[in-house]
């Protein structure tokens, strides 16, 4: 079989090589992998080794969200059969709750951390524990999009957001992450305001169910907020640019909103008006995905909301450096590699 593999951090260090297929362990599957959906945290874990681990072994596979059929399982495993289809679960171990981790270094790693093993190839093996059915209703390249991107929106407006109707919500930008939020926010019944820069995408999210889109390089969108609010502010926020933008944020908010920390685009430090997050009575959750349980109810809601996750665009296995290029210039949805 074919994979990428890597060494050290950095682009060039990405290598197509080939493997054999591996044998699946006790209470592990076998999937043939037909989709991989990239993330931008997997530009920055291959060009600046964000949450790295190196392993002592030798190089390791990047990549965390995949779809694909399981064609073998180990001896013991009960939750999957051969010919199910399935979706990764992005942070293994993590099926409920809180989570694993601690103080000094947070939350659980990702699938292609090198901590865990990665998705970029042609088979992956995976504990039973770490993947999930994959919905009916949705491709192959489609469900791939569901593990980071679709469950971060979910966990924000749904788990922790508790996002209902008569709500307004404001998504930032038009990547995997904001388009999810449009649509599960609509689903719900709340009004969504998309703030871009792009006149085209606007438009397009327009198409998907959004209220109101504002320009933020032609009007100053925190000012725009407030006008289609009626001064309110907004109840939910899915603030996906981080470090001084979250500044932003908290003014655009409503009393008693909520504020999702998803994204770094910005930065890893970050800023804001300590008195307006008081005099608002303001919540920011800082938000890591999601677990298992999360996943699979977002795996069961995506038929009855209709849900159809934007694919800008579908590479090769052996264009994976087009395809991360793709996701720094920024995408409408998601990008994804198709591998069979």
């Amino acid at each position: 079989m074919k994979q990428w593999t890597m060494k050290t951090t950095g682009r060039a260090d990405l290598e197509l090589t080939e493997a054999p297929i591996p044998d699946p362990a006790p209470g592990e599957i076998l999937v043939r992998v037909s989709s991989v959906a990239l993330n931008y945290r997997d530009r920055l874990a291959i060009d600046e080794g964000l949450t790295m681990t190196f392993p002592d072994n030798g190089p390791f596979v990047p990549g965390s969200d995949l779809a694909g059929e399981v064609v073998a399982v180990g001896a013991g495993t009960d939750r999957f059969a051969p010919g199910d289809r399935v979706i990764s679960v992005c942070l293994p171990g993590w099926l409920d709750g809180p989570g694993p981790g601690n103080a000094r270094m947070g939350g659980p790693e990702a699938l292609g951390s090198g901590y865990y093993p990665g998705v970029l190839s042609e088979y992956v093996a995976l504990d039973q524990e770490w993947a999930v059915q994959a919905p009916a209703g949705l491709s192959d390249a489609e469900a791939s999009t569901l593990p980071m991107a679709g469950l971060s929106a979910w966990t924000a407006l749904v788990e922790q957001g508790r996002v209902h109707a008569g709500q307004t919500v404001v998504v930032l930008g038009t990547g995997g992450v904001a388009l999810f939020g449009l649509q599960i926010a609509a689903a719900h019944g709340a009004e969504v305001i998309v703030v871009s820069g792009d006149d085209a995408k606007l438009a397009r999210a327009k198409d998907l169910g959004a209220t109101h889109q504002i320009n933020r390089t032609t009007r100053d969108w925190v000012e725009a907020v407030y006008t289609a609010t009626h001064d309110r502010g907004a109840d939910h926020i899915l603030e996906t640019i981080g470090a001084h933008h979250l500044a932003r944020s908290i003014e655009a908010a409503a009393v008693g909103g909520h504020i999702s920390l998803i994204g770094v685009l910005g930065g890893y430090e970050i800023s804001g008006p300590v008195a307006h997050l008081a005099r608002k009575k303001l919540r920011i959750d800082g938000l890591q995905v999601g677990h298992r349980r999360a996943l699979e109810d977002l795996v069961r809601a995506a038929d009855h909301i209709a849900l159809h996750p934007v694919i800008a665009a579908e590479y090769a296995l052996h264009d994976l450096s087009s395809a991360l290029d793709h996701l720094e210039r920024g995408a409408f949805g998601k990008v994804v590699i198709t591998i069979t």
